[in-house]
């Protein structure tokens, strides 16, 4: 078998798509946002999409990028997917190789990769000299079986309930109630450096947002929580931020916000929903378990120094 591994080009969006569907299926992937996401990267990000190509088609796909919104420099990531029946014939390897030379060369220090817990992922990883981090919890919500709560009949005094549309002739507000929720989650990498201009064009304008189905509380007048969704176009809904600033936590908030778009969602025809959650973060994922969220899937963070000549 021989295959070629070669930098994305836009024809091959429907391809990695429909691999990324195959091998992480709790994740959105379409051909609209994989283009997205590489034709409007900020140079900082130095992103590098690689594919395994054999006989024409896409079996193995990388995407390798310095997390430039980390607040310690020279971190990056690459996680290599493969297709199932093409694993054990140094694809993956190949991909990684690819992905891990771009990065080196971009200054990275810190490499970090994820390793799906399904057989055989994990010890790739480890081969490749990578140590096990941190885990994470993926789940699935069906919707059209969910005993979803009711949005209560009246809001406490001052609390208003919104859609991320209402937000679209000035999102700032949500920008900084974005970036505070995501610098208090556990994790291994604190991201607190993103830029507004970054944010408006990689998470407010990204394809899969849907500003309708997104919820924001305010409490007098002041951004209080949100829960920002996304959507594939096909009936499937992920979860891509739900939070509280630090001054309102406690209150069942975010529940607030999740609550409203979730029914949203339901609404709108989407008949299963996704999200993901460190293992640590406990709060969120009684949250989540309240819902009716069940486990889907489960994955390991793991990471290796940077080797350098």
């Amino acid at each position: 078998m021989t295959f070629t591994v070669r930098d994305f080009r836009p024809a091959d969006a429907k391809a990695v798509a429909d691999l990324r569907r195959a091998v992480v299926p709790y994740r959105l992937a379409t051909p609209q946002g994989i283009a997205w996401e590489v034709s409007t990267a900020p140079a900082a990000q130095c992103l590098r999409l690689f594919v395994a190509e054999l006989d024409g088609r896409v079996v193995g796909a990388v995407q390798a990028s310095v997390l430039h919104d980390a607040d310690v420099p020279g971190q990056a990531a690459a996680t290599p997917e493969v297709r199932p029946g093409h694993r054990g014939r140094g694809v993956g390897h190949a991909l990684l190789m690819a992905a891990e030379e771009h990065l080196v060369a971009a200054g990275a220090e810190r490499l970090f990769a994820w390793a799906v817990d399904e057989p055989g992922v994990p010890a790739f990883a480890e081969r490749h000299g990578y140590r096990r981090t941190r885990r994470a919890r993926y789940l699935r919500l069906d919707l059209t079986a969910a005993a979803l709560p009711p949005l209560p009949a009246a809001l406490p005094s001052g609390v208003r309930l919104h859609t991320g549309a209402d937000f679209e002739a000035d999102p700032h507000p949500l920008y900084a109630a974005d970036a505070e929720v995501t610098a208090d989650e556990p994790g291994d990498v604190t991201c607190d450096a993103m830029a507004y201009d970054d944010w408006l064009l990689h998470t407010w304008e990204h394809p899969h947002i849907d500003l309708d189905l997104t919820s924001v509380v305010t409490v007098d007048g002041e951004i209080a929580a949100f829960a920002l969704a996304a959507t594939d176009g096909r009936a499937r809904y992920s979860s891509a931020m739900t939070g509280t600033r630090r001054a309102f936590r406690g209150r069942g908030l975010a529940r607030l916000a999740k609550t409203a778009s979730l029914r949203r969602a339901r609404d709108a025809g989407c008949t299963e929903a996704f999200t993901h959650n460190d293992a640590d973060n406990v709060p969120m994922l009684a949250v989540n378990h309240a819902f009716g969220y069940r486990p889907f899937a489960g994955a390991w963070r793991y990471v290796r120094e940077a080797a350098r000549d």
